[in-house]
């Protein structure tokens, strides 16, 4: 399914945000392109550097190139982390005002994995929690058209289009063993 994946964007909006795993506080880092698509997710117990390089180091490995620009909130931890790798260092890094919520890209990402949150109760093994986020998002992404942008005829056919991909992808997996 990632091979059938358009190329990543030129643009990145990392962000970060809080989740509770059985009452304690995780961050949640997500780096999602211009267009929406998510790029890659990251479960920590940590905000500082070494995380934001943890995770810039991710998502540079799940896609093929680095970006022209990475728009983030104003946390320093990015900054520094940025400085750290080779890769990135000669990109240019927009900062918006945190407070604003400026960075809407990353912010509205969010809102499928607290939607998923609260439908499942809650998140509860961060092992778990990391596999089924890494998961959701392409799955999500696979089958989210913009309807709005479409007639129902349209709609129906891309519909069926991504169904039958689908059934595609999810028929190799489910082959059984032969022995």
């Amino acid at each position: 399914m990632k091979a059938s994946r358009r190329k990543p964007g030129t643009t990145w909006h990392p962000d970060e945000v809080f989740v509770t795993l059985r009452g304690e506080p995780y961050l949640l880092w997500r780096a999602v392109d211009q267009h929406g698509a998510e790029l890659d997710i990251l479960l920590q117990k940590h905000r500082d550097k070494a995380a934001a390089k943890r995770f810039f180091e991710r998502v540079l490995a799940a896609c093929s190139e680095a970006p022209r620009k990475i728009v983030t909130d104003q946390l320093r931890s990015y900054r520094a982390a940025k400085a750290e790798i080779p890769a990135l260092a000669c990109v240019k890094h927009v900062f918006v005002k945190a407070s604003a919520r400026v960075n809407n890209r990353a912010e509205n990402s969010h809102q499928p994995t607290r939607e998923r949150e609260r439908r499942m109760r809650g998140f509860r093994d961060p092992e778990r929690t990391q596999a089924f986020l890494s998961s959701f998002g392409p799955i999500r992404q696979h089958f989210a058209l913009k309807r709005h942008l479409l007639r129902a005829s349209l709609y129906r056919k891309q519909l069926a289009t991504r169904i039958a991909d689908w059934h595609r992808f999810t028929e190799i997996t489910q082959v059984p063993p032969v022995f």
